[in-house]
């Protein structure tokens, strides 16, 4: 009976053990019972979905080299401040950094590293930016009043910002636990009956063209914040295209870009699968393995207006995307109208809270303590709401817009095992208990501690609808 020992209890993860005297399988540390069937399966479904974060493989080639004559009369401008270099024609005067305002200076030739395989033209021009940056500040209330007619436009610069661009298959296996909950009562107990079962989700996810930001320059989250680009529209890249605009050099390689594109897609697809689990009232991860191949990097130019602006002493920076005019850049707050937005609002939650809860009182008298406590509440979540209306500049979480249309969403296999129950019974106090204990909720179905089965397979969704 060695053999037997090694299986693994799937509600303590103690090893479990044959008992002469139950006849069945049964962890002595939580004195579960098992049938030889469910503890095959369950060894089965570990088997299936091995631990660890799995192989993130990538083709780091991007980009080409330059041919004979493709950078005649391109200049490359350095920032002596923030250690910029920005590339652009010769026809093209460069005064300032895009990034730090400071001046910058003509440094050499443009020379060296890689050629841009794409690159997505400005569609927006230096005018829509400007009024843009206007609508931006519209309906923020907890905006300073001043600063809108006060701040004074520093800088603006079209610039085309370095990205790499990734696309890679996901393979996914996935493994968790899961619960049901069943309650229910008689004269003289409650019984809360809880279902465990082992979910295991196998398939694969396709990704193109997933963003990572190639310039120490740009803030990242603000790159990301400008997300989606239209790649439909993207060209071939031509220096033609750089004519009246700056481009960034890319001071971030692809490789060194591979981790923050793992970071998205693994991410994506955990939380696909996931979404897969359904029907259950508790789900947690056991464990996530996701493998990558077929990873491919291409290196790409994507358009940025830059807008600098002053006010207070202090400097705030903003960007749009140059195709589709998406605007971001977090605004200052008026931490005085904060308070008093929130002390009227508690306020006025307070007297309405104070008044219902002495109608709804038998009383007639009203309850201060939780009139107050959920007036506080609304108060936070209002000004709390108020305040995100200036902060629009925000990590992406993951890379589910990326997702291929056709195709890109797979689910290869998908198992519910039920493995075991358990009942807790609760006697009530002040009722009657010799009437003894009802564990079948009253004729609803079986419920005996420590017994185990199994289940079909579980309801199954697919996240990005990209099944037909």
């Amino acid at each position: 009976m060695a053999d037997l020992i090694a299986y693994k209890c799937p509600n303590c993860a103690g090893k479990i053990e044959w008992n002469s005297t139950a006849q069945s399988m049964k962890c002595p540390y939580c004195d579960t019972e098992f049938d030889m069937e469910t503890l095959q399966s369950y060894d089965q479904a570990l088997n299936e979905v091995p631990e660890g974060g799995g192989e993130m493989n990538w083709d780091e080639s991007a980009g080409s080299e330059w041919q004979q004559g493709e950078t005649e009369g391109m200049r490359v401008y350095r920032c002596e401040s923030c250690g910029a270099q920005v590339v652009t024609d010769e026809t093209t005067a460069a005064s300032s950094c895009p990034y730090c305002g400071n001046p910058i200076i003509m440094a050499s030739n443009f020379s060296g590293d890689l050629k841009p395989d794409f690159v997505i033209p400005f569609k927006l021009d230096k005018e829509a930016a400007k009024k843009a940056l206007l609508q931006h500040m519209e309906g923020k209330r907890l905006l300073p009043r001043v600063f809108k007619s006060q701040n004074q436009l520093d800088e603006i610069k079209g610039v085309y910002v370095p990205v790499w661009l990734f696309d890679a298959e996901a393979d996914a296996n996935m493994r968790y636990k899961a619960q049901k909950v069943r309650t229910w009562q008689d004269r003289g107990y409650t019984y809360k009956e809880t279902s465990f079962f082992t979910v295991t989700r196998s398939g694969m996810m396709q990704f193109e063209r997933v963003p990572v930001d190639g310039s120490t320059k740009m803030d990242d989250t603000m790159m990301e914040s400008l997300e989606p680009y239209d790649f439909a529209e993207a060209q071939a890249f031509r220096t033609a295209y750089l004519s009246g605009y700056l481009a960034d050099k890319y001071d971030v390689s692809a490789e060194e870009s591979i981790e923050r594109a793992n970071e998205r897609i693994k991410r994506s697809t955990v939380q696909a699968f996931r979404e897969t689990v359904r029907g259950y009232d508790s789900v947690t991860p056991e464990a996530e393995n996701v493998s990558l191949t077929g990873g491919k990097a291409k290196y790409a130019l994507y358009p940025v207006w830059m807008l600098t602006t002053s006010w207070n002493g202090n400097q705030y920076h903003f960007a749009m995307n140059g195709q589709t005019g998406k605007f971001v850049g977090n605004l200052p707050s008026d931490k005085g109208k904060a308070w008093r937005t929130f002390f009227l609002v508690t306020l006025i939650a307070y007297a309405i809270c104070f008044l219902v809860s002495r109608m709804l009182s038998q009383t007639g008298q009203g309850n201060p303590l939780i009139a107050a406590i959920i007036a506080l509440v609304i108060g936070g979540i209002t000004v709390g709401s108020m305040l995100s209306q200036l902060r629009s500049v925000v990590q992406q979480e993951g890379a589910s817009q990326y997702v291929r249309k056709e195709d890109g969403f797979r689910l290869d296999r998908q198992n519910d095992l039920f493995t075991h129950r358990q009942t807790e019974r609760t006697a009530i106090p002040g009722a009657d208990q010799s009437g003894g204990p009802n564990l079948f909720g009253g004729g609803t179905g079986g419920s005996v501690p420590g017994s185990s089965g199994s289940s079909g397979d579980g309801d199954v969704l697919d996240p990005f609808n990209t099944r037909k």
